[in-house]
Protein backbone atom coordinates (compact mmCIF):
# COMPACT_ATOMS: atom_id res chain seq x y z
CA UNK A 1 0.00 0.00 0.00
CA UNK A 2 1.75 3.27 -1.11
CA UNK A 3 2.01 5.69 1.60
CA UNK A 4 0.16 8.85 2.05
CA UNK A 5 2.07 12.19 1.25
CA UNK A 6 0.22 15.16 2.88
CA UNK A 7 1.61 18.00 1.02
CA UNK A 8 2.37 16.31 -2.26
CA UNK A 9 0.06 14.25 -4.98
CA UNK A 10 1.20 11.92 -7.43
CA UNK A 11 1.62 14.12 -10.49
CA UNK A 12 4.58 15.58 -8.32
CA UNK A 13 2.51 18.69 -7.38
CA UNK A 14 1.33 20.07 -3.79
CA UNK A 15 -1.69 19.46 -3.16
CA UNK A 16 -4.80 21.79 -3.90
CA UNK A 17 -5.06 22.81 -0.35
CA UNK A 18 -1.81 24.35 -0.33
CA UNK A 19 -2.16 25.58 -3.60
CA UNK A 20 -5.22 27.69 -2.66
CA UNK A 21 -3.56 28.75 0.40
CA UNK A 22 -0.36 29.87 -1.43
CA UNK A 23 -2.75 31.85 -3.91
CA UNK A 24 -4.68 33.69 -0.58
CA UNK A 25 -1.90 35.02 1.17
CA UNK A 26 0.10 36.45 -2.22
CA UNK A 27 -3.15 37.81 -3.36
CA UNK A 28 -3.53 39.65 -0.04
CA UNK A 29 -0.06 40.72 -0.18
CA UNK A 30 -0.27 41.48 -3.75
CA UNK A 31 -3.71 43.22 -3.71
CA UNK A 32 -2.62 45.65 -1.04
CA UNK A 33 0.68 46.71 -2.52
CA UNK A 34 -0.89 47.11 -5.77
CA UNK A 35 -4.05 48.83 -4.57
CA UNK A 36 -1.54 51.53 -2.93
CA UNK A 37 0.34 52.24 -5.81
CA UNK A 38 -3.02 52.44 -7.61
CA UNK A 39 -3.84 55.00 -5.35
CA UNK A 40 -0.49 56.83 -5.29
CA UNK A 41 -0.59 57.14 -8.88
CA UNK A 42 -4.07 58.74 -9.32
CA UNK A 43 -3.83 60.97 -6.34
CA UNK A 44 -0.61 62.39 -8.29
CA UNK A 45 -1.80 62.12 -11.41
CA UNK A 46 -5.22 63.69 -10.66
CA UNK A 47 -3.87 66.00 -7.39
CA UNK A 48 -6.63 65.13 -5.29
CA UNK A 49 -5.87 63.23 -1.59
CA UNK A 50 -6.07 59.37 -1.51
CA UNK A 51 -9.34 60.08 0.70
CA UNK A 52 -10.75 62.11 -1.71
CA UNK A 53 -10.10 59.47 -4.37
CA UNK A 54 -11.24 56.79 -1.75
CA UNK A 55 -14.92 57.95 -1.76
CA UNK A 56 -14.88 58.56 -5.57
CA UNK A 57 -15.52 56.72 -8.36
CA UNK A 58 -11.43 56.71 -8.86
CA UNK A 59 -11.39 55.03 -5.68
CA UNK A 60 -13.91 51.87 -7.23
CA UNK A 61 -11.31 51.88 -10.00
CA UNK A 62 -8.44 51.98 -8.14
CA UNK A 63 -9.73 49.17 -5.95
CA UNK A 64 -10.98 46.34 -8.95
CA UNK A 65 -8.10 47.51 -10.85
CA UNK A 66 -5.67 46.05 -7.90
CA UNK A 67 -8.09 42.77 -7.36
CA UNK A 68 -7.92 42.25 -11.32
CA UNK A 69 -4.52 42.97 -11.92
CA UNK A 70 -3.58 40.87 -8.55
CA UNK A 71 -5.91 37.71 -8.86
CA UNK A 72 -4.22 37.41 -12.93
CA UNK A 73 -0.90 37.91 -11.69
CA UNK A 74 -1.12 35.55 -9.09
CA UNK A 75 -2.87 32.86 -10.92
CA UNK A 76 -0.93 33.29 -13.30
CA UNK A 77 2.30 32.51 -11.19
CA UNK A 78 0.51 30.00 -9.22
CA UNK A 79 -0.65 27.73 -12.15
CA UNK A 80 3.10 28.17 -13.76
CA UNK A 81 5.25 27.42 -10.70
CA UNK A 82 3.09 24.82 -9.09
CA UNK A 83 1.22 22.94 -11.92
CA UNK A 84 3.06 23.80 -14.69
CA UNK A 85 0.12 25.44 -16.05
CA UNK A 86 0.41 27.66 -19.01
CA UNK A 87 -1.29 31.68 -18.68
CA UNK A 88 -4.01 30.24 -20.58
CA UNK A 89 -5.55 27.75 -18.12
CA UNK A 90 -6.75 30.76 -16.43
CA UNK A 91 -9.38 30.88 -18.73
CA UNK A 92 -9.65 34.55 -19.74
CA UNK A 93 -7.42 34.32 -23.25
CA UNK A 94 -9.33 33.79 -26.48
CA UNK A 95 -10.41 30.90 -27.76
CA UNK A 96 -12.94 28.75 -30.34
CA UNK A 97 -16.03 29.73 -29.44
CA UNK A 98 -15.42 32.73 -26.97
CA UNK A 99 -17.15 35.45 -28.61
CA UNK A 100 -19.96 33.09 -28.97
CA UNK A 101 -20.44 32.53 -25.04
CA UNK A 102 -19.64 36.45 -24.74
CA UNK A 103 -22.35 37.21 -27.15
CA UNK A 104 -25.26 34.15 -25.54
CA UNK A 105 -23.79 35.12 -22.27
CA UNK A 106 -24.66 38.73 -22.35
CA UNK A 107 -28.10 37.96 -23.68
CA UNK A 108 -28.61 35.67 -20.95
CA UNK A 109 -27.59 37.70 -18.35
CA UNK A 110 -29.98 40.36 -18.78
CA UNK A 111 -33.03 37.80 -19.53
CA UNK A 112 -32.26 36.42 -16.18
CA UNK A 113 -32.42 39.66 -14.11
CA UNK A 114 -35.52 40.29 -16.77
CA UNK A 115 -37.06 37.34 -15.26
CA UNK A 116 -36.78 38.62 -11.97
CA UNK A 117 -37.89 41.43 -12.82
CA UNK A 118 -41.15 40.30 -14.50
CA UNK A 119 -41.43 37.97 -11.19
CA UNK A 120 -41.61 40.84 -8.71
CA UNK A 121 -43.64 43.35 -11.77
CA UNK A 122 -46.41 40.63 -11.79
CA UNK A 123 -46.87 40.83 -8.51
CA UNK A 124 -47.11 44.56 -8.51
CA UNK A 125 -43.72 44.44 -5.93
CA UNK A 126 -41.92 47.22 -8.63
CA UNK A 127 -43.43 49.58 -10.91
CA UNK A 128 -41.17 50.94 -13.55
CA UNK A 129 -41.95 54.41 -15.42
CA UNK A 130 -39.14 55.89 -18.00
CA UNK A 131 -36.60 58.36 -16.61
CA UNK A 132 -37.47 62.20 -17.84
CA UNK A 133 -33.70 62.72 -18.02
CA UNK A 134 -33.54 62.75 -21.75
CA UNK A 135 -31.35 61.12 -24.76
CA UNK A 136 -28.32 62.95 -23.98
CA UNK A 137 -27.88 61.51 -20.08
CA UNK A 138 -29.32 58.00 -20.69
CA UNK A 139 -27.04 57.66 -23.57
CA UNK A 140 -24.04 58.67 -21.62
CA UNK A 141 -25.40 56.72 -18.36
CA UNK A 142 -26.11 53.14 -20.31
CA UNK A 143 -22.52 53.85 -22.30
CA UNK A 144 -20.37 54.72 -19.32
CA UNK A 145 -21.82 52.34 -16.76
CA UNK A 146 -20.83 49.49 -19.20
CA UNK A 147 -17.66 49.90 -19.40
CA UNK A 148 -17.73 50.12 -15.43
CA UNK A 149 -19.44 46.94 -14.97
CA UNK A 150 -17.52 45.07 -17.95
CA UNK A 151 -14.48 45.95 -15.41
CA UNK A 152 -16.04 45.35 -12.25
CA UNK A 153 -17.29 42.06 -13.46
CA UNK A 154 -13.85 40.72 -15.27
CA UNK A 155 -12.35 41.59 -11.71
CA UNK A 156 -14.40 39.43 -9.35
CA UNK A 157 -14.49 36.80 -12.16
CA UNK A 158 -10.86 36.65 -12.09
CA UNK A 159 -10.67 36.59 -8.88
CA UNK A 160 -13.63 33.78 -7.50
CA UNK A 161 -13.76 31.78 -10.86
CA UNK A 162 -9.99 31.86 -11.53
CA UNK A 163 -7.75 30.08 -9.53
CA UNK A 164 -8.88 29.26 -6.51
CA UNK A 165 -12.26 27.29 -8.35
CA UNK A 166 -9.88 26.27 -10.75
CA UNK A 167 -7.46 24.48 -8.82
CA UNK A 168 -9.63 22.55 -6.72
CA UNK A 169 -11.34 21.48 -10.26
CA UNK A 170 -8.15 20.51 -11.86
CA UNK A 171 -8.15 18.42 -8.35
CA UNK A 172 -11.68 17.00 -8.95
CA UNK A 173 -12.93 18.72 -6.08
CA UNK A 174 -15.09 21.11 -8.20
CA UNK A 175 -17.93 20.70 -5.86
CA UNK A 176 -16.00 22.64 -2.44
CA UNK A 177 -14.34 24.97 -5.15
CA UNK A 178 -17.91 25.79 -5.70
CA UNK A 179 -18.59 26.54 -2.21
CA UNK A 180 -15.27 27.92 -1.04
CA UNK A 181 -15.99 30.32 -3.52
CA UNK A 182 -19.74 31.36 -3.52
CA UNK A 183 -19.69 32.09 0.02
CA UNK A 184 -16.64 34.20 -0.08
CA UNK A 185 -18.15 35.89 -2.63
CA UNK A 186 -21.59 36.53 -0.77
CA UNK A 187 -19.84 37.45 2.52
CA UNK A 188 -18.09 40.60 0.75
CA UNK A 189 -21.50 41.75 0.06
CA UNK A 190 -22.81 42.01 3.28
CA UNK A 191 -20.52 45.35 3.67
CA UNK A 192 -22.99 47.20 1.15
CA UNK A 193 -25.64 49.72 1.31
CA UNK A 194 -29.08 48.03 2.97
CA UNK A 195 -28.05 44.27 2.98
CA UNK A 196 -30.45 41.93 4.86
CA UNK A 197 -28.06 39.31 6.36
CA UNK A 198 -30.56 36.11 5.00
CA UNK A 199 -31.49 36.93 1.85
CA UNK A 200 -28.93 39.00 0.33
CA UNK A 201 -26.56 36.21 1.88
CA UNK A 202 -28.17 33.09 0.54
CA UNK A 203 -28.83 34.90 -3.35
CA UNK A 204 -25.47 36.09 -3.91
CA UNK A 205 -24.26 33.23 -3.22
CA UNK A 206 -26.52 31.43 -4.94
CA UNK A 207 -25.50 34.04 -7.73
CA UNK A 208 -21.86 32.75 -6.88
CA UNK A 209 -22.90 29.38 -7.78
CA UNK A 210 -24.38 30.13 -10.88
CA UNK A 211 -21.52 31.78 -12.05
CA UNK A 212 -19.29 28.83 -11.25
CA UNK A 213 -22.10 26.22 -13.34
CA UNK A 214 -21.04 28.96 -16.32
CA UNK A 215 -17.12 28.05 -15.87
CA UNK A 216 -17.74 24.69 -15.50
CA UNK A 217 -20.03 24.38 -18.43
CA UNK A 218 -17.02 26.15 -20.86
CA UNK A 219 -13.65 26.12 -19.11
CA UNK A 220 -13.59 30.28 -19.33
CA UNK A 221 -14.26 32.90 -17.52
CA UNK A 222 -15.99 34.42 -21.05
CA UNK A 223 -19.67 33.15 -20.28
CA UNK A 224 -18.82 33.86 -16.14
CA UNK A 225 -18.04 37.48 -17.27
CA UNK A 226 -21.00 37.95 -19.55
CA UNK A 227 -23.46 36.79 -17.34
CA UNK A 228 -22.02 39.17 -14.52
CA UNK A 229 -21.86 42.29 -16.34
CA UNK A 230 -25.10 42.17 -18.58
CA UNK A 231 -27.39 41.57 -15.07
CA UNK A 232 -25.50 44.66 -13.69
CA UNK A 233 -26.30 46.76 -16.41
CA UNK A 234 -29.60 45.35 -17.21
CA UNK A 235 -30.63 45.82 -13.66
CA UNK A 236 -28.94 49.32 -12.89
CA UNK A 237 -28.46 51.50 -16.07
CA UNK A 238 -31.92 50.19 -17.76
CA UNK A 239 -34.37 49.34 -15.12
CA UNK A 240 -33.09 52.01 -12.71
CA UNK A 241 -32.35 49.26 -9.97
CA UNK A 242 -30.03 49.05 -6.76
CA UNK A 243 -26.88 46.93 -7.58
CA UNK A 244 -26.20 44.99 -4.55
CA UNK A 245 -27.40 48.05 -2.52
CA UNK A 246 -25.56 50.43 -4.80
CA UNK A 247 -27.29 53.27 -7.23
CA UNK A 248 -24.47 55.83 -7.94
CA UNK A 249 -22.95 53.81 -11.21
CA UNK A 250 -26.20 54.92 -12.87
CA UNK A 251 -27.58 57.86 -12.35
CA UNK A 252 -29.56 58.46 -15.57
CA UNK A 253 -30.99 54.79 -16.26
CA UNK A 254 -33.51 53.96 -19.09
CA UNK A 255 -36.09 53.29 -16.41
CA UNK A 256 -37.34 54.46 -12.93
CA UNK A 257 -38.18 51.61 -10.47
CA UNK A 258 -40.56 52.46 -7.61
CA UNK A 259 -40.53 49.70 -5.10
CA UNK A 260 -44.15 49.04 -3.61
CA UNK A 261 -42.94 45.85 -1.60
CA UNK A 262 -43.06 43.52 0.30
CA UNK A 263 -38.97 43.66 0.51
CA UNK A 264 -39.20 39.65 1.03
CA UNK A 265 -39.71 39.57 -2.90
CA UNK A 266 -38.64 42.89 -4.45
CA UNK A 267 -34.84 42.63 -1.91
CA UNK A 268 -36.53 46.46 -0.74
CA UNK A 269 -33.56 48.98 -0.60
CA UNK A 270 -30.79 46.94 -2.08
CA UNK A 271 -32.29 45.86 -4.42
CA UNK A 272 -33.72 43.16 -6.54
CA UNK A 273 -31.04 40.92 -5.61
CA UNK A 274 -32.25 40.88 -1.91
CA UNK A 275 -35.30 39.50 -2.65
CA UNK A 276 -37.27 35.57 -3.95
CA UNK A 277 -38.09 37.23 -7.10
CA UNK A 278 -34.08 37.21 -7.74
CA UNK A 279 -33.96 33.61 -5.96
CA UNK A 280 -36.26 32.18 -8.70
CA UNK A 281 -34.43 33.56 -11.44
CA UNK A 282 -31.55 32.47 -10.88
CA UNK A 283 -32.01 29.32 -10.16
CA UNK A 284 -34.14 28.71 -13.41
CA UNK A 285 -30.80 30.43 -15.73
CA UNK A 286 -28.38 27.84 -13.83
CA UNK A 287 -30.44 24.85 -14.70
CA UNK A 288 -30.73 26.26 -18.22
CA UNK A 289 -26.58 26.78 -18.32
CA UNK A 290 -26.23 23.26 -17.19
CA UNK A 291 -28.64 21.53 -19.35
CA UNK A 292 -27.82 23.18 -22.30
CA UNK A 293 -25.28 22.61 -25.65
CA UNK A 294 -25.48 26.14 -26.94
CA UNK A 295 -21.91 27.37 -25.16
CA UNK A 296 -18.08 26.65 -26.13
CA UNK A 297 -15.84 24.68 -24.21
CA UNK A 298 -12.83 25.88 -24.21
CA UNK A 299 -9.10 23.52 -24.38
CA UNK A 300 -7.49 26.66 -22.34
CA UNK A 301 -3.97 24.03 -22.88
CA UNK A 302 -4.02 23.54 -26.65
CA UNK A 303 -4.00 19.97 -26.02
CA UNK A 304 -0.55 20.08 -24.85
CA UNK A 305 -1.11 19.63 -21.25
CA UNK A 306 -4.99 18.17 -20.76
CA UNK A 307 -4.28 15.81 -17.81
CA UNK A 308 -2.96 18.66 -16.02
CA UNK A 309 -6.25 20.85 -16.59
CA UNK A 310 -9.06 17.94 -16.36
CA UNK A 311 -7.54 14.87 -14.61
CA UNK A 312 -9.38 12.03 -14.11
CA UNK A 313 -8.34 10.56 -11.22
CA UNK A 314 -4.75 10.82 -11.20
CA UNK A 315 -4.48 13.58 -8.56
CA UNK A 316 -5.77 11.43 -5.52
CA UNK A 317 -8.83 13.70 -5.13
CA UNK A 318 -6.36 16.47 -3.69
Amino acid sequence: MEAYNFFINKEGHLRSGWRLAIFVVAFMVCTQLSQALLFWGLAAALHRSALDLANSNWGFVAGHGSILSSAALVGWACGALLEELPFRALGCTPHRGWLKNLGLGSMLGAATLFLAAILATATRGIHFRFDPAGAGPIGETLALSALVFVFAAAAEEMLFRGYPLQTLTRANLAWLGVLLTSVPFAAVHLNNPHAVPGFTFVNTALAGVWLAVAYLRTRSLWLPLALHWSWNWAQASLLGLPVSGIERIAPAPLLQAMNAGPDWLTGGAYGIEGGAACTAALLISTLVIWRTKLFARADVTGGQARSKVMPAANEGRS
